[in-house]
């Protein structure tokens, strides 16, 4: 995902870039949502699952 889109993302969500960008990552390699936000919370910083559904949508 383009870096532009990532920064718009995370104004939206009141978040990190840094977040952003590695909630992509994991859903790129091909995690699942519910893996994500239950067992990678210190990689996205805490994203909840709204959060990171949100950032798979962009």
């Amino acid at each position: 995902m383009s870096q532009a889109i990532c920064q718009l993302i995370a104004k939206e969500l009141n978040v990190s870039y840094k977040q952003v960008e590695a909630a992509v990552t994991l859903i790129d390699d091909g995690n699942t949502v519910p893996f994500i936000a239950r067992y990678r919370k210190e990689v996205t910083g805490g994203l909840d699952d709204t959060q990171l559904r949100t950032s798979t949508l962009a």
